[in-house]
Formats: structure tokens, C-alpha cells, sequence
């Protein structure tokens, strides 16, 4: 009675909400978010330098998180490179003087604090020709005034960058009197024009006053009170912004400083200065202002201009809207025709005539509204990671961000369970499962920022070694028993593989090793088809009639080790292979295919074990030694607990092992000789029990058909800054913003995987002299992108 109710209520949902209707809200969703975020842009401005230097937040205890934009981490030779041959002005008091310690550990961390601390303080880096100066002016005053004044001569060089910032000896000095405040009003507005004519030829930041913690200050800074600081930076606010006529004042105001010293001046030990790790944070933020626009880094996407389109996503965008038009034209005439043709009544008989029947749509027609539908996709990757019209978020991993998503899918997964149609090993449906639960795993990995915690990580590792574990299995099966070497299985598997990665390198501007995974399976693919095709091809049928054969296949297999045993340790004749043209245009990564020969390394042996792996059950499976009855265990019940047993402790064995490494480097080493432990584990741990072979979970198997769109769809539209933030589609409420971002990105993920196996019947047909034209022509599409691709990168350089 329960099981009926649960299938008519779900038939009801299913009535009145369907895949269709999900995507129609997704677009709807998409295009108010649109709107919404537009209007704000022009309500309050579109200056993600402006945020970066006036808000934000604490993501935990010292990880700080601008509003709307991502903050790099500058290295020390990024920081070197940035600052080549530049001067840098630190002008004030010790809270300055702090800042530009902080600020030079940036490029030489072994920088001491020491000296005189009430005079001026020199650096130089003689390497990088990076000038950084810090000028003791404790009060804005006559001092101060002349400082500035002489920078502004013609004839004198001038600083690049100006950080000025004064106010608490002033309130010191004079007991926090109200006729200090007036003479700080007065000697502000004398600088004022001085600072905003020299912002002209440099970027010049005046510093607002951080708060105090009054019950830690010593007696002779109890005047120094918030009251009296809110009021000097009061003044500096409105003299600086109003010293000039323009609608916007060129002397910027570092205020984000007044944020972080809120949450963290409690730490400090005297109650004035701030904590080592809230200075560095604002000397970090002022390196992202001056930088973020020179060097561009990708996870820094405060103060970036929106790049400008290349030459290919200039065409894409051509191609696109030319697609769109098409498609328009044609649903306006297809539409017509079909009204003329419509069934009308016969007066004298009163019947209606029922002549006509509604023709097919015609392959163009699908052509044209998959690219169509294609186009407003890609359109939505490009404003979601290329354009600044929605908000991006930096990671910050805890362990409650991983765990408590997993722990609900887990819950979700098993809720949706329903009975297999067949119980063999590793059935379609179970495979369909297994991808689908490890893709969402990842997914949560990706965005939680997990890849910190170690243990994570190498289990994570597992997953991706399982996926080409089951590329290995797969593939060697359906060319095992099928023996289909046809050139349409090839290309159809291929154009599956691709299709996406390929559109999205030119409309998102990225090198196809970029999407590191897909080049990773497509070669495995490819390594697979070779060694089963070349001569002698075995297949089952042909070793069923004779065992020798089996012993040839081995040998294929044993051959395909050896080779992948050399490239393995041999990273220069690996390098010598990829570096080839044209193959290094698909494999390079930033000039070289060492990351490439990274990818491939560490996972170097699990397609193979997958391929031993469905030569044996597959054996085995030919001589019945299996029992894959409904409900039947594997094997005999003694064997079965046996191999239930050893793959327990197996399984828990390696999680043990992968959280005790020590650092990834070791752990990588290891991994490709013992990854292949957990999966053969978990295979049979699924397996050998009937019952556990009898089920599967549908809510992990509808995402395991989409896993590979999940996969290369996040590292635009979930993910942002290619996968290195979080976007926000949703401000202020991250638990919405995630359950929103993640129904439009699935909807989709499912749209292109429809479009996908749309296209591959229309452009890989099955007759063979309609499929060498169609190659031909794909042929001469990737010739026009390479001759294309090298005019764009000669134009970059």
C-alpha cells in the first residue's frame, strides 16, 4: 500500500513537474538574476577596486573575503615581477609604518623590523629594481604638506604608489582637545589639492583610522578614544572627497582596514597597533589593488578589466547568433507550414479530414535548434566566469562544508533506491550509480576547497582512478564481446567525449589541457582501441574457440604495461611524444606538457588494471564460475565471506594509509601502484551479495548520465574563476546562493548532454561514405582553429 502511494504521488510530481519544467525555471531564475544584478552594477557601481578597498568579510579567523570579487595571494616572485623597477611611498604614523613592513615581507619575508622606529625607513630590492619607502610623518601637518608638495614639481620623479594616513598623535599630543580636531580639518584641506594633483600620475591611498581597544590602551593613549578616531576619519572622508570639482575623487580611501581591525584589535598586544595577521591582510589587499591589473591572475578578480574577446570567440559569437537567427527563421516558416497544413472540418459532412500528418522535424531543424539552444548556454558560461556582471567568492574549507553534504546526498541516495534489470557485475545501471555518487563527491570536494585537508584529498584521487577504471572496463568489454573496431564507434565515443571541451576552449578562451580530465580519457580511449585493434585482433568469440587466443590477448596486455612503465619513467621521451605538433597545441599547458605528464602519471596504471579486470570477470563469467542469479551471492557462501572480508579490511587499510600520509608528493608517488586496492575492494563489497547486486540508487544513476557535462560544466557555472572560486549568484546568503547556482548548473549540464547525443546522430552518421565526408570536413574545422589559434597567440605576444 505504501510503495503504491510512493509511485502515484510520485507520478503526480512528476505530472506537474518535470526535466522540462526545470529548465524552463532555471532560464527564468537566470534571467531575473540577470536583471537584478545588472541594476545593482549601475545602482552602485561596477568598481570592484572600490569593494576590494571598503568591504568585506572574515571567511573563519584570518582568510579575508572582499565583497563580490576574488583576492589573490601574491607570491614572492609575482609580487618581485609586479613591482619591477616601481617606487612605492609609505607616508604617517606606526600604524603606517606597520603596513609597510607587512607590506615589503610581501617580496623579501626575511625583511627585520628594527631600527630607529621614529625615522625613516629604506628599502630595496636591487634584483627587481623595487624602490619601498616609509616616511615618518606622525601628524598631517606643515611637514606632511611639504612632502607631498615636492612630488608634485614636474622635474621630480614620483612615486608609483602613495600610502598616506595619520591622525592618532594628533589626538595624543593634544589630549583629544576639539581644537586639535579643527587644526587636523584645516591642514587636510591644505593637502587635499596637493594629494589629488599627485594622484594624477600616481595611485594614491589615504588610510582611515583603525579602531582602538580602549581597555587595553596605556595611560598615556586613554585619550585615543573611538569616538575621537570616527571623527578625524569623518573629516579625512568628507575633505578628501570633496577637494576636488570632479564627480569622484582620485585620491582613494583605504577603509577596509577600519573592517579587519573590528574583528581582530582584541588581539592586539597594546590595544593600537594590530595583529601580525590583520596587517598582512591589508598589505595583501593593496597588492591586489596595484597588481591584480598587471599581472592578472586568475583567483584575483578585484580590480581586473574584463578581458577583451580574441579572435576565435569573436567567430564563436558570429556563429552563435547566426545559429539563433537561423533557427528563428526556420521555427517561423516550419510553424507556418504547419498551420496551412492543419486538419480542417468538411461542411456537408461535418467531419474533419485527417489527410495530413505532421511531418518529422528534419535534421537542420535539430542542427539548428541545438546550436541555438547551445549558444544561450555558452552565452551564460561567458557572463557567469568571463564577464563581471555576477559576484565570485574565494573557498574556505572546514570540515562541516565537506561532510554535511555528503552525509545528505548519502541520505538522498539511498532513499531513491529501486531494483536493478539485471543483476550481473558491474551492470549499467550499478556503473550509472557509481559515477553518479562519485561525480556529486567531487563536486562537494571542488567547492568546500577540500583539497587542503590530505586524507580528502587522496580519497578524492581514489574517485578519479575509478572513473578511468570503468573507462578501462568499459571500453575492453564492448570491444571484447561486440569486436566492433568500426571507425562510427570511434568518432561517436570521441565527438561524446569532446564536443563541450572543444566549445568551451574557444568561447572561454582555454587550452584544451585546460579540462585535463577529458584529454586524460579520450587518450586511454584511444590507448584501448589500439591495443585491442592492431593485429592479431582477438575478441571472445574467436578465443572461445580456441585458449590460445587468450594467451595472445595477454601478451597485448602485458606489451601495453611495459609501455606504460617506460613513459612513466621516462618523462623526457613522454615529453618528446606530447611536444610534437600538433599535438602540443592539445597538451601544452602555459608552454610545456609537464602537466600533462603529471595527470597522466598519477593515474598511470588503473585503466589497464580495468582492462585485466573485464578480461577476467569476463572469463570467468564464459565458464560460469559466477552465480548472478537474483539475490544469489557471487560464490559459494564460504568463499563469498572470505572475499567480503579481505575487502573490508582492504577498503579500511588504504583509508588508514591515505590518512596518515604526510605530505602529497609522497602520498602521489604511492598512489597508481594502490589505488587499484579501494576499487576492487568496494567492486566486490558491492558485488558478492545478491541483494546489494539486486538494487541500485536512480537519484546517483540520473547524474551518473550526466557526469561528464557535471564534471566540465562546473568549472564555469558553479565553480568561478576556472574552478578556483565559488560564484555568487545570490549575495549575503551563501546556504540560497548554492541551492540556486546548483539547480541552474544542473539543468544545464542535462540541456548539453541532450545536445550533445543530438548532434552526434546528425554529425556522425552510420554510413561510412556520408561519416569520411563529415570527417573531412572536421578536419579541415580543427586545421582553420590551429592556423587561427597560432595568428591569436602571434598577436598576444
Amino acid at each position: 500500500m505504501a510503495a503504491l502511494a510512493y509511485n502515484l504521488g510520485k507520478r503526480e510530481i512528476n505530472h506537474y513537474f518535470s526535466v522540462r519544467s526545470a529548465k524552463v525555471l532555471a532560464l527564468v531564475a537566470v534571467l531575473l538574476l540577470a536583471l537584478c544584478h545588472l541594476a545593482s552594477r549601475r545602482y552602485r557601481g561596477n568598481d570592484s577596486c572600490e569593494y576590494l578597498l571598503s568591504s568585506g568579510r572574515f571567511l573563519g579567523e584570518k582568510v579575508w573575503q572582499p565583497h563580490s570579487c576574488m583576492m589573490h595571494k601574491y607570491k614572492i616572485s609575482e609580487a618581485k615581477n609586479c613591482l619591477v623597477d616601481k617606487h612605492i611611498a609609505f607616508i604617517g604614523d606606526s600604524r603606517i609604518r606597520q603596513l609597510f613592513y607587512s607590506f615589503v615581507k610581501i617580496i623579501n619575508p626575511q625583511f627585520k623590523e628594527e631600527g630607529n622606529k621614529h625615522e625613516n625607513i629604506p628599502f630595496e630590492d636591487k634584483t627587481a629594481s623595487v624602490k619601498v619607502d616609509f616616511l615618518w610623518h606622525p601628524e598631517v601637518n606643515g611637514s606632511m604638506k611639504q612632502c607631498i608638495k615636492v612630488w608634485t614639481e614636474d622635474s621630480v620623479a614620483k612615486p608609483h604608489v602613495v600610502v598616506a594616513g595619520a591622525a592618532t598623535w594628533s589626538i595624543k599630543i593634544h589630549n583629544g582637545s576639539n581644537e586639535a580636531l579643527s587644526q587636523y580639518k584645516m591642514n587636510i584641506t591644505s593637502i587635499a589639492p596637493l594629494l589629488e594633483k599627485l594622484a594624477k600620475t600616481s595611485d594614491v591611498y589615504w588610510v582611515l583610522q583603525d579602531p582602538v581597544y580602549e581597555d587595553l590602551l596605556s595611560e598615556n593613549r586613554k585619550m585615543i578614544t573611538n569616538e575621537k578616531i570616527d571623527a578625524y576619519n569623518e573629516a579625512a572622508i568628507s575633505i578628501l572627497n570633496s577637494s576636488t570639482r570632479n564627480s569622484k575623487s582620485n585620491v582613494k580611501m583605504f577603509s577596509v582596514s577600519k573592517l579587519i581591525a573590528q574583528e581582530t584589535i582584541m588581539e592586539s598586544l597594546d590595544g593600537l597597533h594590530l595583529p601580525e595577521s590583520s596587517r598582512e591582510t591589508s598589505a595583501m589587499i593593496l597588492m591586489n589593488v596595484y597588481c591584480n591589473k598587471i599581472l592578472k591572475p586568475v583567483d584575483g578578480s578585484c580590480c581586473q578589466p574584463q578581458p577583451p574577446l580574441t579572435l576565435l570567440q569573436k567567430l564563436a559569437a558570429c556563429f552563435f547568433t547566426l545559429s539563433i537567427i537561423g533557427y528563428l527563421i526556420f521555427y517561423i516558416i516550419h510553424r507556418n507550414a504547419h498551420r496551412k497544413n492543419k486538419p480542417c472540418t468538411d461542411l456537408e459532412s461535418g467531419e474533419e479530414k485527417k489527410n495530413i500528418i505532421n511531418p518529422p522535424v528534419s535534421p537542420l531543424g535539430i542542427l539548428l535548434q541545438s546550436f541555438c539552444k547551445l549558444g544561450l548556454i555558452m552565452a551564460y558560461f561567458y557572463i557567469c566566469d568571463r564577464a563581471n556582471l555576477f559576484m565570485k567568492e574565494n573557498k574556505f574549507y572546514t570540515h562541516s562544508t565537506f561532510f554535511i553534504p555528503i552525509i545528505y546526498i548519502l541520505v538522498l541516495g539511498v532513499f531513491y533506491n529501486e531494483n536493478t534489470k539485471e543483476t550481473k557485475v558491474l551492470n549499467r545501471e550499478q556503473t550509472d550509480e557509481w559515477k553518479g555518487w562519485m561525480q556529486l563527491v567531487i563536486l562537494i570536494y571542488h567547492i568546500s576547497g577540500a583539497s587542503t585537508f590530505l586524507p580528502v584529498y587522496m580519497h578524492i584521487r581514489v574517485l578519479v582512478a575509478a572513473y578511468l577504471f570503468q573507462t578501462g572496463y568499459g571500453h575492453f568489454s564492448y570491444f571484447w564481446i561486440k569486436g566492433d573496431f568500426g571507425i562510427h564507434r570511434v568518432c561517436q565515443v570521441l565527438f561524446r567525449l569532446n564536443f563541450l571541451v572543444v566549445v568551451l576552449c574557444i568561447v572561454m578562451d582555454r587550452p584544451y589541457q585546460f579540462y585535463y580530465f577529458v584529454p586524460l580519457v579520450t587518450v586511454w580511449f584511444m590507448v584501448i582501441y589500439v591495443t585491442l585493434a592492431l593485429w592479431p585482433q582477438i575478441i571472445q568469440k574467436k578465443a572461445n574457440g580456441n585458449c590460445f587466443w587468450h594467451f595472445g590477448l595477454l601478451l597485448k596486455l602485458a606489451f601495453l604495461l611495459l609501455c606504460i612503465c617506460f613513459l612513466a619513467y621516462s618523462q623526457g621521451a613522454f615529453e618528446k611524444i606530447f611536444s610534437l605538433w600538433p599535438l602540443s597545441k592539445c597538451f601544452e599547458l602555459k608552454g610545456n606538457v609537464y602537466e600533462w605528464w603529471f595527470r597522466w602519471r598519477l593515474d598511470r596504471y588503473v585503466v589497464f588494471h580495468g582492462m585485466l579486470f573485464a578480461f577476467i570477470y569476463l572469463a570467468l563469467q564464459k565458464r560460469q564460475v559466477l552465480s548472478e542469479g537474483k539475490g544469489e551471492p557471487l560464490f559459494s557462501n564460504k568463499v563469498s565471506n572470505f572475499l567480503l572480508f579481505i575487502s573490508v579490511v582492504s577498503f579500511l587499510t588504504y583509508s588508514i594509509w591515505a590518512s596518515s600520509c604526510k605530505n602529497k608528493a609522497e602520498c602521489n608517488e604511492l598512489h597508481p601502484s594502490v589505488s587499484v586496492v579501494q576499487i576492487l575492494a568496494f567492486i566486490l563489497i558491492r558485488n558478492i551479495p545478491g541483494y546489494a547486486r539486486s538494487v541500485y540508487s536512480s537519484f546517483f544513476a540520473w547524474f551518473g548520465k550526466i557526469s561528464l557535462e557535471l564534471f566540465i560544466c562546473q568549472y564555469h557555472i558553479w565553480l568561478a574563476a576556472d574552478t578556483r572560486g565559488i560564484l555568487v549568484l545570490i549575495p549575503g546568503n551563501p546556504m540560497l546562493n548554492i541551492i540556486v547556482s546548483t539547480f541552474i548548473f544542473v539543468c544545464v549540464a542535462h540541456e548539453i548532454s541532450q545536445i550533445t547525443n543530438d548532434l552526434a546522430q546528425i554529425i556522425i552518421p552510420k554510413d561510412n561514405s556520408s561519416l569520411l565526408k563529415r570527417l573531412a570536413c572536421i578536419a579541415a574545422f580543427f586545421c582553420g582553429l590551429l592556423i587561427l589559434s597560432s595568428v591569436q597567440d602571434k598577436s598576444r605576444h
